[in-house]
């Protein structure tokens, strides 16, 4: 009896943190009213480190991050790390999908929020929530996400915009910035908390179009869905 009693003492020792951090848990949401979208180093160069994706899965990764940014109106800030060595330039296709938006070329820094000018474009928004996907993970994405929240933003890591070079470093690195506080989510999860309501502007009409071009798993759900209502017929025994 006294040992049951001591490991009931012992369950319940372990089990409060997680009470209380249930308890005090509170549910950030991404506001696209309060929000700037970084693209930090997707570089053509360092592109040829990422090995937790295939390359064409991780280049349409790549531009539909950058692309949340024009669908939800969202100050994008574009940074690159010695572009004129190996690591080479953004990809044209986000230069041109964003040819206003500050573009920090820095020099050297490793953690773009080293940069004085990057930092000064950062708060220039005047946002206080910050969307991230960058390469490398464990470097680019991680370092700048550490330094954000150190600084009092909020952030948001795109897990499917932050390439590294094995599964074990993108691993390692998420669980870096969560135990930081940073939140670590899918680019489907960004866009679908910045919309919030299919009937929201974006909504349905902006964000349909979007997902048919980036997402093709929910773009090819909703063409099925149109053709049926439009020209489909119930085949017999289907409605079973």
């Amino acid at each position: 009896m006294v040992h049951f009693a001591t490991a009931l003492a012992a369950l319940a020792a372990a089990l409060a943190p997680v009470v209380s951090a249930a308890g005090n848990f509170t549910y950030t949401r991404i506001n696209k009213d309060d929000a700037v979208l970084l693209v930090v180093d997707h570089q053509i160069g360092l592109f040829q480190l990422v090995r937790d994706f295939e390359p064409d899965e991780y280049r349409n990764n790549v531009l539909a991050h950058a692309a949340i940014g024009k669908v939800f109106g969202l100050p994008t800030i574009l940074t690159t790390s010695a572009e004129t060595g190996p690591n080479g330039p953004l990809p044209k296709e986000i230069v041109e999908m964003h040819p206003d938006a500050a573009f920090i070329k820095r020099n050297g820094e490793v953690d773009a929020w080293d940069s004085a000018d990057f930092r000064k474009a950062v708060r220039a928004t005047g946002k206080k929530q910050v969307i991230i996907g960058g390469i490398t993970t464990d470097v680019c994405t991680t370092f700048l996400a550490l330094s954000l929240v150190q600084e009092g933003y909020t952030v948001f890591a795109n897990v499917d915009a932050s390439g590294a070079m094995s599964k074990r470093t993108a691993d390692d690195a998420n669980e870096r910035m969560r135990a930081a506080g940073v939140h670590v989510l899918s680019s489907f999860a960004v866009v679908c908390d910045l919309m919030r309501d299919w009937r929201n502007t974006p909504g349905s009409t902006q964000i349909l179009p979007f997902f048919d071009k980036y997402l093709a798993a929910y773009g090819y759900l909703a063409r099925g869905h149109a053709a049926a209502v439009s020209r489909g017929t119930i085949l017999p025994g289907e409605s079973e």
